[in-house]
């Protein structure tokens, strides 16, 4: 039974923790300094027989859960690429929570179908998609990846793939050696395999190579092959590399081949229009994908999906049992037609309150503010002597590793790097990652969590400076 002041009381608690935690994240070690079981072991074995007050789980959970928790929060995490938050979009949590609703089809709550329309057609406008593509919000980038592989199989095999299963003709995507893995782990669940996802080698910038796609995709045709999707990064996820989707879109024009276009991380910045100028070419994609839950301060899982042809998507995965069937399934919109999940999230919420608080304009100041600083960060590594930059920055993401005496080896340096990354993060002052580029550990630092302010860049180039001292190079 619902006990109206208990929960008022519990839920007081929470949200002045809430705003506590919020002010002070950054007081705690970024990186969770726990070792492996340290969490579960602070607990029983077993399920509780009899039931506990909140205030008792509560308690547990500051106590016994914040010490494993890595503060995505916190204004100096600088590693991978960020899970921001904000104050709109926690708020809208609440209220997601709270309705609890499951939006999978228009009469099961229809404000969270229109609502999802209407805040994946504002932000089509704000980053310059073209009007006929229509979106929809998956949780990540690596199901809207899936969703447009299989789009594409379906469109290469007249749909016939879903009817009666692959039967032996031989399907092939492509992408950049430096493209996300959640790409050949699609390929792999759309019954394609790994063996045919054709990874181009790229480029000193991490770019795929246009002249190298269209060698292979005119080669597997004189196999007999059938080539079926492009996958083009805006962004790669080491180095945030751009790859030229206009020449990319034109090959695939050329051929036929259906282009889809990852920009998980970058896509925020497309709403800057100096940046969006500069990329061109994606008017040519049959389909795109960015995560607000990155880098637009709305909380995981929020990514947008946009299709040009959202029949053929509808065509893709409808399935409408008799007992999901209604009076107006032909007059409204169901996004459960729109990929693999029948239960939908009401995620446009927060989406929603997150674009109306910040305004276009506020959204821009924030994520140019994180560009500076990033710019700030890069002029220091490279008037450092002990380091160079790996790869010209794009956007908020330093690609950058110790140089060390010029007569080590690559396996030599690469642990040189390895070791200086594990002692930065074992301060628990700040949190960087890092990749392999070209066979080279190359250390991260990406610019772009919510709270962040330059003297959370300083004291990060602090400990940065420091640890390369104690290498003594």
């Amino acid at each position: 039974m619902f006990k109206k002041e208990e929960f008022k009381r519990d839920a007081l608690e929470f949200v002045d923790w809430i705003t506590e935690y919020l002010t002070g994240v950054e007081n705690f070690p970024v990186r969770s300094q726990v070792g492996y079981g340290d969490i579960r072991n602070k607990f029983p074995s077993g399920p509780p027989v009899h039931g506990e007050s909140i205030s008792s789980i509560f308690n547990d959970f500051k106590d016994k859960i914040i010490p494993g928790i890595t503060h995505w929060q916190s204004p100096k995490y600088f590693a991978y690429f960020p899970a921001n938050s904000s104050p709109p979009s926690v708020l809208a949590e609440m209220l997601t929570a709270t309705l609890a609703v499951q939006g999978m089809k228009w009469i099961t709550s229809p404000s969270a179908t229109e609502l999802e329309e209407l805040v994946c057609d504002w932000m089509r406008q704000m980053i310059g998609l073209p009007s006929e593509f229509s979106g929809v919000i998956q949780d990540t980038a690596s199901v809207a990846t899936l969703c447009a592989i299989l789009a594409a199989r379906e469109k290469a095999t007249h749909f016939q793939s879903n009817q009666k299963g692959l039967k032996g003709e031989v399907l092939r995507v492509y992408c950049s050696s430096e493209a996300h893995s959640s790409i050949e782990k699609a390929v792999r669940i759309a019954g394609l395999g790994s063996n045919n996802l054709v990874k181009i080698e790229s480029d000193n910038k991490g770019r795929l190579v246009t002249e190298d796609l269209e060698a292979c995709i005119v080669a597997d045709i004189n196999k007999g092959f059938t080539p079926i999707c492009i996958v083009a990064a805006l962004g790669t996820t080491g180095v945030c590399a751009i790859d030229p989707v206009d020449e990319i879109g034109r090959i695939a024009a050329k051929y036929k081949i259906w282009l889809h276009v990852d920009a998980a991380f970058a896509g925020s910045a497309l709403v800057l229009p100096e940046f969006n100028e500069s990329v061109g070419g994606l008017q040519r994609a049959d389909s795109f994908v960015f995560n607000p839950h990155k880098w637009m301060f709305t909380n995981f899982d929020c990514s947008l999906f946009f299709v040009r042809d959202k029949i053929h998507l509808q065509n893709t995965f409808r399935l409408v049992p008799g007992y999901l069937q209604t009076g107006n399934d032909s007059e409204v919109n169901d996004y459960s037609n729109w990929g693999i999940h029948l239960g939908r999230r009401f995620r446009a919420l927060k989406l929603w309150f997150v674009i109306r608080n910040f305004g276009l304009e506020g959204i821009q100041k924030r994520l140019r503010e994180h560009i500076e600083l990033a710019a700030y960060f890069e002029n220091r590594i490279r008037k450092n002597p002990k380091f160079e930059i790996l790869v010209p920055r794009t956007l908020s993401v330093v690609c950058f590793r110790l140089k060390g005496s010029g007569k080590e080896s690559i396996t030599d340096q690469n642990r040189m790097n390895s070791e200086m990354l594990e002692k930065i993060n074992n301060t628990g002052q700040i949190y960087i990652s890092h990749t392999l580029f070209h066979g080279n550990y190359t250390l991260r630092f990406v610019c772009a969590q919510t709270y962040t302010e330059k003297r959370h860049v300083d004291e990060a180039l602090e400990v940065i400076f420091r640890m390369a001292d104690e290498e003594n190079i």
